[in-house]
C-alpha cells in the first residue's frame, strides 16, 4: 500500500540555470536492502544473509534484510511510486543468488529470472528506463569457502554471471553497472567474505580484492562489448564512490596530501579503468612501504602488460556516488610495522565544524560534489559521468523532511554549476534512495528514502515524504 500525503509546497530559491534536455533524473536501490524474500522461490544464500544470521550483532539494531521493504512481493507498488515521482530511470541491482542460487552458472533459478523480467517489463510499460547494477555487495556465500573476492577465480565467476544477465535482460536494459563502490567492498567491509585477517593481513586483502574486481569488471565489459553490444546497443560502466578531499590549506604539502588521498581512494579504481594501471603515487608508495616492511615484492599486485591493455578503456561512463567531503592535510609517516592500507594512504582528514551537519555520518558540503566532478573531468579525459547516488540520511524517517529537500537543492545546484560553469559531461542525477530500507550495518536506524516505509507493519506500507513533491517538481520543471 502506498500512501500519498499532500504537503505544503516547498519554494526554494530558483537557480538561474536549468538542466539540459538530455539530462536524466532517477532514484536508486539495491537488492539486499529492499527485496526481502531472502530464501523465496529457490534463492540461494548470499554473504549478507549469512552474516546477519550468524552474527546478528553486526547491525546496530540486530536486524537483517530477510523481509526489508518486501519488494520481492511489492514490486508493482514500487513501480507506481516511481511513476508518481516522474523519474526517467530506476537504478536497481540484481541479487546474484536469486538468479544463480549457488553462484555458479550451472543452475539458473527461473523464479528469480521471472521476478526481474517482470520488474523490467513493468518499468518500461510505465516509461521508466531500467538501469541495472550487477553487483551491489551481496556475493554468493558459497564463494567464501574458497576466498571470495581474494581468489582470482572470482573473475571468471563474475564474468559468467554477467554474461547470463546480459542474455536474460539485455534486450530491454540499456544501462549496465558492473560493480557498485568496489572501494567499500575491498577496504571498508572486507568482513563480508568471513575470512577477515586470519587468512589475509591488512594492507594485503584490500589490494587483492581491488585487483580481482577490476579484472572482473574488464571481463564483463568485454563480454558485453564483443557479444551483446551490436544487438542490444546499450552502455556499460562502473560506479565508484568519491569522498572529496579538499586541501586544508594552500601549503604545498597539504595540496599534495589531498591529491594523494584522492588517488588512493578514487584513482585506485578509476585509473586502471581509464589508463590501464594504478596511479603512479599508489604504485610508488605501496612498493616503498612494502620494502621497508620486509616484503620481497610490493603488496600491490602488478597488472601484466596484457591485463593493462585489457582493462584500459573499459567504460562507456563513470558512475559517481558522492556523500561526504573532508579537509586533508599532510601528516608524519607512521612507524613501519604492521602493514595497512591506512598507512599507505597517509595524510590526516577532518571536517570543518562550520559545515552544516547531517543527522548521521557526515557534513553538508555541496562544493565537494562540484569539485569531484571537475576533478574527474580533468584527470580522466572528460568522460560521460552519471551521478549514481547522492542522498540525505536522517534517523526519524519524518514525512516533513525539509532538511532532505534543502540537501537535494544544494547538491542539484552544485551539479548545475558543474554543467554550466565547468562544462562537465554529467548527464544524470540519482537520489539515494527511493524508500527507507536496510542500511547495511546501520540496519533500519538510518533513513535515506523519499518514501517512508513502516517496518512495523506486515504490509510495509509506503508513504510519500515532502521530498517527493520537491524532487518531482525538479524533474518536471528542470530547475532547482
Amino acid at each position: 500500500m502506498v500512501i500519498i500525503i499532500k504537503h505544503l509546497p516547498h519554494s526554494p530559491t530558483k537557480s538561474k540555470w536549468s538542466f539540459p534536455d538530455d539530462f536524466k533524473f532517477g532514484v536508486a536501490t539495491a537488492a539486499y536492502q529492499i527485496e526481502g524474500g531472502w530464501n523465496a522461490d529457490g534463492k540461494g544464500v548470499n554473504v549478507w544473509d549469512h552474516l546477519t544470521h550468524t552474527n546478528p550483532n553486526f547491525t546496530i539494531d540486530n536486524s537483517n534484510g530477510d523481509i526489508a521493504c518486501d519488494s520481492y512481493h511489492k514490486w508493482q507498488e514500487d513501480v507506481q511510486m516511481l511513476k508518481n515521482l516522474g523519474v526517467d530511470f530506476y537504478r536497481f541491482s540484481l541479487s546474484w543468488t536469486r538468479i544463480l542460487p549457488q553462484g555458479f552458472s550451472s543452475e539458473i533459478n527461473t523464479a528469480g529470472v521471472q521476478y526481474y523480467s517482470n520488474l523490467i517489463d513493468e518499468l518500461i510499460a510505465n516509461g521508466i528506463e531500467p538501469c541495472v547494477t550487477l553487483f551491489h555487495w551481496d556475493s554468493p556465500q558459497m564463494f567464501s569457502s574458497f576466498g571470495g573476492y581474494y581468489n582470482p577465480i572470482f573473475v571468471d565467476l563474475f564474468a559468467n554471471y554477467a554474461r547470463i544477465a546480459f542474455k536474460l535482460f539485455g534486450d530491454r536494459v540499456k544501462t549496465w553497472i558492473t560493480f557498485n563502490e568496489p572501494k567499500v567492498v575491498c577496504q571498508d567491509y572486507n568482513e563480508f567474505v568471513g575470512l577477515i585477517n586470519e587468512v589475509y593481513p591488512n594492507g594485503v586483502i584490500e589490494y587483492l580484492c581491488t585487483h580481482n574486481l577490476l579484472k572482473a569488471h574488464a571481463e564483463a565489459y568485454h563480454i558485453y562489448n564483443n557479444e551483446f553490444r551490436a544487438k542490444q546497443n546499450g552502455k556499460i560502466g562502473i560506479t565508484l564512490n568519491f569522498e572529496w578531499s579538499e586541501p586544508a590549506s594552500t601549503k604545498p604539502e597539504d595540496l599534495e596530501a589531498a591529491e594523494q588521498r584522492r588517488q588512493f581512494e578514487f584513482g585506485l579504481f578509476a585509473n586502471p579503468v581509464v589508463y590501464g594501471n594504478y596511479p603512479k603515487i599508489v604504485i610508488e608508495r605501496v612498493a616503498h612501504k612494502s620494502k621497508q616492511e620486509g616484503f620481497p615484492d610490493s603488496r600491490l599486485p602488478k597488472f601484466t602488460q596484457a591485463e593493462q591493455l585489457k582493462i584500459k578503456g573499459t567504460y562507456d561512463f563513470i558512475g559517481l556516488n558522492h556523500y561526504n567531503s573532508w579537509l586533508v592535510k599532510a601528516s608524519p609517516e607512521q612507524p613501519i610495522g604492521e602493514p595497512s592500507y591506512v598507512k599507505d594512504v597517509g595524510t590526516e582528514r577532518f571536517v570543518d565544524l562550520s559545515w552544516e551537519d547531517t543527522e548521521w555520518n557526515g557534513k553538508i558540503a555541496p562544493f565537494g560534489l562540484r569539485n569531484s566532478l571537475q576533478w574527474i573531468k580533468t584527470r580522466y579525459k572528460n568522460p560521460l559521468i552519471l551521478i549514481t547516488e547522492n542522498g540525505y540520511p536522517d534517523k526519524t524517517g519524518t514525512l516533513k523532511d525539509d532538511r532532505r529537500i534543502s540537501f537535494l537543492q544544494k547538491y542539484l545546484n552544485a551539479t548545475l554549476q558543474a554543467i554550466h560553469q565547468d562544462q562537465v559531461n554529467v548527464k544524470a542525477y540519482t537520489v539515494w534512495t527511493l524508500m527507507d530500507n536496510f542500511e547495511w550495518a546501520q540496519g533500519f536506524t538510518i533513513k535515506f528514502g523519499l518514501y517512508h516505509v513502516d517496518f512495523t507493519n506486515d504490509e510495509r506500507t509506503r508513504t510519500a515524504k515532502k521530498s517527493v513533491e520537491y524532487y518531482g517538481s525538479v524533474i518536471k520543471d528542470r530547475v532547482v
